[in-house]
């Protein structure tokens, strides 16, 4: 007599051991030989597309300006020299350090006021707090081309001195609406609400819970925020243009210059370009995985 048990389709019973043993974990086919190679080949020329531009960047930068026009930007430098790096650093280096001391301040103060913001708005409610929290993003949706007449005005009025103080204050202010909401999705979705009320229930106030509760958990949003807010000030142009110069100005500036406008020196030009990519490019390595760790963080609620 056959039993129900035996009946049963997909039921691994005596006469499904060898089926069970051959099937792969997890129920999930192995690629075959073929799909594999597809795959690979498709990533390499991914690869080798998406480094084109940093090859032409370094093959061009250790040329001299002759041997561009004649050999092209393709071919490897009959002549290896680095005469155009000496002449871009020399240019870049007084603006290199001036950069410095502009993403620095900006990634750490906008990263310590966005928490502080996302801390209140997600865990420390009070009357109007989704009201303030879309006025607060309101400013990521304000295009900087439409602010940059009224913000120099501003700035004037508040007689800030031109340049790397000017572009700290420009850059924390719209830095805020970004670093808040990471802040707010991170703490919302991670920090669990009895650690907020257990400190309540030991007396601690605001502050005291932020500074002994929130911060030692918050590793993961200050580096996602800090990366943002740095290479976001680092890489600007457009307020760099409007608030400083050549002078006093970041290393976008001073590249501009750099490249010049009626004979531009390409080599040098390429040499600054990957001079001025550096920081940021170390920036991502040392830090990549954690910054789409502390993403992810905020992306799903515990």
């Amino acid at each position: 007599m056959t039993t129900t048990a035996e009946r049963r389709p997909g039921r691994v019973g005596d006469g499904d051991t060898a089926g069970a043993a051959r099937r792969p974990p997890g129920g999930i086919n192995r690629r075959s030989p073929a799909g594999q190679a597809v795959r690979y080949t498709l990533l390499l020329v991914f690869l080798i597309i998406v480094l084109m531009p940093a090859y032409v960047l370094i093959v061009t930068s250790l040329k001299s300006g002759r041997e561009i026009g004649v050999n092209g930007q393709w071919n490897l430098p009959e002549h290896w020299t680095f005469a155009s790096w000496d002449k871009a650093w020399h240019s870049l280096r007084p603006s290199f350090v001036r950069t410095f001391e502009l993403a620095v301040p900006v990634a750490l103060i906008s990263s310590v006021l966005g928490s502080a913001n996302g801390f209140v708005l997600s865990r420390w409610r009070f009357p109007g707090a989704d009201v303030v929290f879309t006025l607060i993003l309101f400013g990521m949706f304000i295009p900087y081309q439409a602010v940059m007449i009224p913000l120099r005005q501003i700035v004037h009025e508040i007689g800030l001195p031109p340049g790397i103080p000017t572009l700290v204050f420009v850059h924390c202010v719209y830095g805020i609406p970004i670093c808040t909401l990471i802040f707010r999705n991170y703490y919302a979705t991670t920090v669990p609400v009895e650690l907020i009320e257990a400190s309540r229930v030991d007396g601690a106030g605001m502050l005291r819970t932020y500074a002994s509760v929130i911060l030692p958990l918050s590793a993961p949003g200050f580096v996602v925020t800090v990366i943002w807010q740095f290479t976001s000030a680092w890489n600007d142009y457009l307020f760099a243009i409007f608030m400083s110069n050549t002078r006093n100005g970041p290393i976008t500036i001073a590249l501009n210059a750099l490249a010049g406008a009626q004979s531009p020196d390409y080599a040098a030009s390429m040499a600054g370009a990957l001079i001025a990519s550096l920081p940021t490019l170390v920036v991502y390595i040392v830090l990549g995985r954690w910054f789409i760790g502390g993403l992810m963080a905020g992306s799903v609620k515990n």
